[in-house]
Formats: C-alpha cells, structure tokens, sequence
C-alpha cells in the first residue's frame, strides 16, 4: 500500500484494528518491563507465604538454648521425641468356623433391678407329681404375669404321677401357647421318676414324721433334676413356683427382683371360709412354716443332732426350735416392700439370681446342716456369702389343703 505525503505513521496507526493495537502495545519494551516486575513481586511473595507455613508445622523439642546450656532433664526433653514406639507380636483376630466349638459370654448375663428395661430373661420352673387338679388354675394366673412373655421361659418335671398329670400338661401347654398374647418364649417338658411311692393326696401320710426326710431328699432331687436341665446361659433370674397357687399379684416378678437380692420369698397364707353364726368367715390362715429365722435354741438342737438327721418343723415334741416364723409375722396391708433376713425358705415362690445356681448352690437331697431341700438351700447360699430374705407384707395365696 503507497501511503501519500501528508500521511503520518500516528495516522495510519489509528487505522489499525483493535486487537492488533493491543498486540503491538503488548510487544513494546515498556509493557514487557511491567509485564516481568509483576511476575517476579508475585513469585517472591508466594515463596514467602509458603516458607512462613512450612515453618509452622515443626515444633521445636527440648528448650531454646544451646544444648551445652542445657541441664540433664532438659536434654531428656530434647530427645524423647526420637523415640519410635515398637509393638512386639502383634496378634490378627481369630475366626473360627467349626459348627461344633460354641461360645459363651456369661459376662453379659446380669441381674439387675431394671429387669425389663435390660431385657432380662426369666426361667420359671415348676415340679409336678399329681398335679392334674391344680393345672388349670396355675396356667390361667402364670397367662396374667405382666413380664414381658417373650423374656419367659417355663419349664416343668413331671415324676411318680399316678393321675393324668402329663397329659393335663400337654393340653394347658397348647391352651397357652398357640394364644399369641399369652404364649411364653418356650416351654419344656421333663419326665423323671425317683421311685417315690408316697400319695400327694393322703394327708396323713404326707406328715408321717418318720417319712419327712425321705420326702424333702426326693423334692430336692426333682428340683435339681429340672434345674439342671433347664437352666441356660441366657437366663438372669429364676422363678421357682409351685402349682398350688389360689392367687398372687401379676406384678410379682418385677415386685421381688426390684429388691435385687440374690434370694427372696414372699410370705405364703391361705383363704380358709368358714360358717359361723350364718355368716360366711374369711380366715387368712399361715401356710408356709418353713420360712424362718434361726434361734439359739434351733441351734443348740442341732448340735445335739446327727449329721444325717434333718429338722423338719411342726414337730415340737421331736424339733422345738422355737425359730421365728415369717409366716406368722406381716400383714398384707402394710408397706409390701419391707424386707426381714431369713435362715431358711419355703419353696411355694422363690426369685433367685441366676448366678446364684449357677456357682453350685441348689436343693440338697442329703442332710445339709441338718436341713433339706429348700431350707437347706438357703443354709448352703449363706454359707456361700449370698443373702436370704423374705417380705412378711407380700402374700402369695396357697390352696387350702387343710392341713394347718
């Protein structure tokens, strides 16, 4: 292109496009120099910045001085942080998948107050010898229990029955369990015999005193025939209930394991109605004898006694204790919660601690300080170190068998 004479290069500049006025201010020398100032503050600062933070990260061990200024703790100081921990033998976890070998925890077995809250379970187990008349009655007041059914597990033994006991069992088990709102977490059945020839029913015979520590030996024996049988790891509490039971609250489990003994009974009393001037009498007669406090006198005779003989009570004229009777104490409209120390129990209803049978403390069915069965299981759990009481105003209702 012939640029005339007039024509100046400022002029033909300005006839330039944009872009290439920006691309040749960028090419000058000048913008080059500010261009490079700019990149070189920038790298210097980011350096700093960064040194400045990396220097943050280290801790200075030991004082600030010159380690021939130091002092022998604090050149200790100085080199603790050299030390590398070292583990020796470090052990992989073991898995072990043979179907045969189980595993135990009874360390997460406890038993506490909160027994439901804890879910704990409970076992209640029951002896049976000619028991078809009481069945109906016990399984209508074990379906009103307010523990949580799913956590209850019952157990029976059935042994020498000459009536229709088994299969009475039979049917009360299928009446409960195929209910959905009553049915139990499951139920057992366990036949054994001990060749015991004594009526349940023959009153007289029952109180032959000469046949009393045979009785109490073969009862001990049936208890801990079923115990051993149904006890299982995961059982927190025992309930030991006969089946000749009128009446006792539906709350009665969780009233006695709140005292969180390791033993405990509730007094035990019966309905007896009597016509008397045409009018229908309610005696509250006093069932169970056999929950007691030791006397000095009940000592001094077993001192006197051989090892093999077994007190029984309502004897006087062969065993006069003179033993204190938590069945004539207490009165069911009283505070429910007092508690009284007791030597030996009765086995009409009794909460144990599973822990309790499970270090070896059962029914003796041999003379155990001159005494059997239940009264002996509460002499062997006090010489364990475990404690024994009863609640004189928490009344449990027995069958009026006319004998007292």
């Amino acid at each position: 292109m012939l640029v005339g004479k007039d024509a100046s290069w400022k002029a033909a500049r300005a006839r330039l496009p944009p872009t290439r006025q920006l691309w040749h201010m960028l090419r000058s020398s000048r913008a080059l120099l500010v261009l490079g100032i700019f990149a070189l503050v920038t790298i210097l600062w980011r350096s700093m910045g960064s040194d400045a933070a990396e220097m943050q990260r280290f801790y200075c061990w030991g004082p600030s001085k010159s380690p021939l200024q130091m002092t022998t703790n604090e050149i200790e100081d100085w080199h603790a942080h050299l030390s590398t921990p070292v583990l020796f033998n470090p052990h992989k976890p073991i898995e072990i998948n043979d179907s045969t070998i189980e595993h135990v925890n009874l360390n997460q077995i406890k038993s506490t107050p909160d027994a439901i809250k804890n879910r704990e379970r409970v076992l209640i187990l029951t002896p049976l010898r000619d028991a078809s008349l009481y069945l109906p009655q016990y399984f209508d007041l074990l379906s009103e229990l307010t523990y949580p059914h799913d956590l209850i597990d019952v157990a029976f033994l059935v042994g020498d029955s000459r009536d229709d006991t088994i299969a009475a069992l039979a049917k009360e088990l299928e009446r409960v369990q195929s209910n959905e709102e009553v049915a139990f977490r499951s139920t057992m059945v366990v036949e054994k015999d001990f060749g015991v020839t004594l009526s349940q029913n023959d009153v007289q015979d029952r109180h032959k005193l000469e046949l009393q520590g045979p009785r109490r030996k073969a009862m001990g024996r049936a208890r801990n025939y079923l115990l051993a049988t149904a006890l299982k790891p995961e059982h927190s509490w025992v309930y030991w209930r006969d089946v000749d039971i009128k009446d006792s609250p539906a709350k009665i489990i969780e009233d006695l394991v709140v005292h969180d003994r390791d033993i405990i009974v509730p007094n035990v009393w019966f309905h007896r109605y009597e016509e008397r001037g045409g009018k229908e009498i309610d005696i509250e007669g006093r069932f169970d004898y056999n929950s007691w406090q030791e006397s000095p006198e009940g000592k001094q005779l077993a001192a006197t006694l051989d090892p093999d003989e077994i007190l029984v009570e309502g004897y006087p004229l062969k065993y006069n204790t003179k033993r204190t009777y938590m069945a004539l104490m207490g009165d069911w409209r009283k505070d429910k919660d007092e508690e009284i120390p007791l030597d030996g129990i009765g086995g009409v209803n009794i909460i144990v601690k599973a822990d309790v049978h499970r270090s070896g403390i059962n029914f003796p069915c041999y003379a155990f300080e001159n005494q059997a069965e239940t009264e002996g299981f509460a002499k062997m759990a006090k010489r364990a170190g475990y404690g024994v009481y009863g609640l004189p105003n928490y009344v449990v209702w027995h069958i009026d068998t006319k004998e007292v």
